[in-house]
């Protein structure tokens, strides 16, 4: 039977209604000071929002050792009705300090801890790996069903080459999708060619911020290899303007792109969050952009973007290993 794993346990991808394949509740990073995620209540208000907005679904994409709660993501999840798919891995290099104990981690360690996450379940904190279990308002385990990497600008370092081996093989012996952070969609090919020599097919993999370099070409060269599309840089007029993604999108779909492109806010900072303080919010994506994107491109192909192709990047493969 095809699933996708949630938090609060495994569904039937065609249950998953609309998903925002990228936000987070909750992240601690020594590249964003000040703005913390780390409150559950306030987590639960943007996820609610979310909700409201018009999402059945998200994907929170915090990986291992940035301040990760699964039990209060899965309390959230329950008391919102809002479906979250939670994420393991490790990110690009800079979000880890000098002295986090997996810098001297090998691949295999790596992939033992991300399988771990998917299969058995998530520690309660990511401090205290030999602790308890995080597990969900019924005692069950709460596991991952996504497994994240990053790499930096043009640049694939040692830490992050080590981190994509140790997302294969926790693939391989998953199923799991792979979400990669890019830099301005920058070694996007560079990254698919590194997966797949490991046994990852590139239509298993999501490359988020690939709209942060709004090149219509690169994205369906991309698309033709397989690979997923993570457009999730709205409300960011300093970088690229809405106006820009949605011509983006347009040129993408009228190319043959539809069926590979998902969408996401990755809001990320709690002067973000209205419920922090900050905003746009979380409703921004399902409120200002989705409404939008529904006039230029129509009906059918938002809901193959936010509906059908998130349903099958998420849906667990057979693992090969």
């Amino acid at each position: 039977m095809s699933v996708v794993r949630t938090v609060l346990g495994d569904v039937d991808p065609a249950t998953l209604g609309r998903v925002n394949y990228h936000e987070h509740l909750f992240q601690v990073s020594p590249l964003l000071p000040g703005d913390e995620l780390a409150d559950e209540q306030a987590s639960g208000l943007e996820a609610a929002s979310l909700k409201a907005s018009g999402f059945e679904t998200m994907v929170d994409a915090t990986p291992f050792g940035l301040g990760r709660d699964p039990g209060a993501v899965a309390r959230i999840s329950a008391a919102t009705g809002l479906a979250v798919v939670a994420t393991s891995g490790r990110h690009r290099e800079a979000h880890y300090p000098a002295d986090h104990p997996t810098r001297s981690w090998d691949a295999s360690r790596l992939a033992d801890l991300f399988a771990s996450d998917v299969q058995a379940g998530m520690p309660a904190s990511d401090d205290a790996l030999d602790g308890r279990r995080a597990v969900t308002p019924d005692g069950e385990p709460v596991r991952a069903g996504m497994l994240k990497g990053g790499v930096d600008y043009w640049r694939i370092s040692s830490f992050e080459h080590t981190t994509l081996l140790a997302l294969a093989d926790a693939h391989r012996s998953t199923g799991a999708p792979v979400m990669v952070h890019l830099e301005f969609c920058t070694a996007a090919h560079e990254v698919l060619d590194l997966l797949a020599a490991e046994g990852v097919a590139s239509d298993r993999v999501v490359l988020a911020h690939a709209d942060r370099d709004p090149d219509a070409g690169l994205h369906l060269s991309l698309t033709e290899r397989g690979a997923f599309l993570g457009y999730d840089g709205f409300a960011r007029p300093r970088t690229r303007s809405d106006a820009e993604l949605l011509q983006l999108t347009a040129s993408v779909v009228a190319g043959g792109g539809a069926d590979r492109i998902v969408l996401g806010g990755d809001v990320a900072r709690a002067t973000r969050y209205i419920a922090y303080g900050g905003m746009p919010g979380l409703a921004y994506l399902g409120e200002r952009y989705v409404p939008r994107l529904r006039a230029l491109v129509g009906d059918e192909a938002v809901d193959r973007i936010l509906v059908d192709n998130p349903a099958r990047l998420l849906t667990l493969s057979a693992p090969s290993s």
